[in-house]
C-alpha cells in the first residue's frame, strides 16, 4: 500500500487517509480498529471491489489497478461474516463453485472438494451432499473457507468472518484457522474489531483509526512499544496479564541455574510458565527450542520481569523472542 487514499462522495473525511505499508508473502495481517477506521475499505480495496482515489495498491509489484477486476477478484479468496453460500447448493457445489467458474470440469475438482472439507474439518462423506440449511453457523463458515481456498489463492482477504458466532465456535475456527495457514502458508488479510483475536492470529498488526495508519507491527512491538497512545489503550500494553498472555517466555528468561526435568518451548507464552510452574511446583522451566536447552524462567524470572517493566518496556530490536537470554 503507497499512499493509499479513498473518499467518498459526500464524505466529510476519507475513509482511508494516505495509508502506506507492505505485507510480506505468507504474513498473517490483521487489520484493527473500531467501526468506521477504515479497515473494511482497506481490504476491499485489494480485490478492487473498491478502488483508491488516489495511491498504488500493488500485489507482487504489479498495480491492482492495471488488472482486470474480474480474474483479480477469482484469483484471491474472500471470507466475509455473511458466508454467502448457495442455498440451493450442496456443500460440494458450493465449493466446486470457483473451479466451475474457471473452467474446470467437476470430475477434476471432485478430489480438491473432499481435500479442502477434510482441510476444515469437515469429513467429506459427512458433508458433501448437505444444504447450507442443514449446518450451523461454524460449519457454514468452514465451507466458506473452504470455498475462498479451492482456486489456491496466494492471497486470502477475510472480513470479520467470525464476529457472527459464539464464542466457543469462534475460538474453534481460529485454531482452525491458525492451523491451516502454518499448512498452507497463504498470504492472510484478516479484518477484526477484536484485540485478542489480532494478537492470536496476526504475524502482523495494523490499527487504523478514523483512515490513518497509526502503527504496524508484530504482536509483540505493539505490545511492548506502542508509538500512540490510543495504540497503547486499545492493546491493553500496560495491562500485565494481557502481556502474560502474548508475551513469548524468552522476555523472562535467564541462563541456566537450576537443574530441572520440567520443559517449556521457547514459543511458550508467559502465562503458559507461570501455570506450568504452580502446576507442577517445579524451581524452575527449561527453555528450549529444537530439543536444545539455552536458558531457564523461574516465578522469580517472571516477578523480576514485571517488576523492572522488561514485559512493559522490553527491547523489541534486542532478538529476545529468539532466544537471549535477559536475566
Amino acid at each position: 500500500f503507497d499512499d493509499v487514499s479513498k473518499q467518498f462522495a459526500g464524505a466529510s473525511q476519507p475513509a482511508v487517509n494516505h495509508v502506506s505499508f507492505t505485507i510480506p508473502s505468507g504474513t498473517f495481517a490483521m487489520l484493527l480498529g473500531a467501526s468506521g477506521s477504515g479497515k473494511t475499505t482497506l481490504l476491499r480495496m485489494i480485490n478492487r471491489l473498491i478502488d483508491p482515489t488516489s495511491g498504488t495498491i500493488r500485489i507482487d509489484d504489479t498495480p491492482t489497478t492495471s488488472r482486470d477486476p474480474i480474474p483479480l477478484r477469482r484469483s484471491i479468496g474472500y471470507v466475509i461474516q455473511q458466508v454467502g453460500l448457495f442455498p440451493h447448493m450442496t456443500v460440494a457445489e458450493n465449493v466446486r463453485i470457483v473451479p466451475t467458474i474457471l473452467g474446470q470440469p467437476a470430475s477434476a475438482s471432485a478430489g480438491r472438494v473432499d481435500e479442502l472439507l477434510d482441510l476444515v474439518g469437515l469429513p467429506p462423506a459427512e458433508y458433501r451432499r448437505r444444504f447450507p440449511r442443514q449446518l450451523s453457523g461454524g460449519q457454514q463458515q468452514r465451507v466458506g473457507l473452504a470455498r475462498a481456498l479451492a482456486a489456491d489463492p496466494e492471497i486470502l482477504l477475510m472480513d470479520e468472518p467470525f464476529g457472527a458466532l459464539d464464542a466457543i465456535t469462534r475460538t474453534r475456527l481460529q485454531d482452525e484457522l491458525l492451523r491451516i495457514h502454518r499448512e498452507l502458508k497463504k498470504t492472510i488479510v484478516f479484518v477484526t474489531h477484536d484485540v485478542e483475536e489480532a494478537l492470536k492470529l496476526g504475524d502482523q498488526i495494523v490499527v487504523l483509526s478514523d483512515g490513518k495508519l497509526l502503527q504496524e507491527g508484530t504482536p509483540l512491538e505493539l505490545l511492548v512499544a506502542p508509538k500512540d497512545p490510543f495504540v497503547g489503550k486499545l492493546l491493553g500494553s500496560d495491562n500485565v496479564l494481557r502481556q502474560f498472555e502474548h508475551l513469548p517466555v524468552t522476555l523472562a528468561m535467564e541462563p541456566i541455574a537450576v537443574a530441572s526435568t520440567e520443559r517449556i518451548h521457547a514459543d511458550a507464552m508467559v502465562l503458559e510458565a507461570l501455570l506450568q510452574l504452580l502446576r507442577t511446583g517445579a524451581p524452575a522451566l527449561q527453555v528450549e527450542r529444537d530439543s536444545q536447552p539455552f536458558g531457564q524462567v523461574t516465578l522469580a524470572t517472571i516477578n523480576r520481569s514485571v517488576q523492572r517493566g522488561t514485559l512493559a518496556g522490553a527491547g523489541v530490536g534486542a532478538n529476545q523472542p529468539q532466544g537471549v537470554p535477559i536475566g
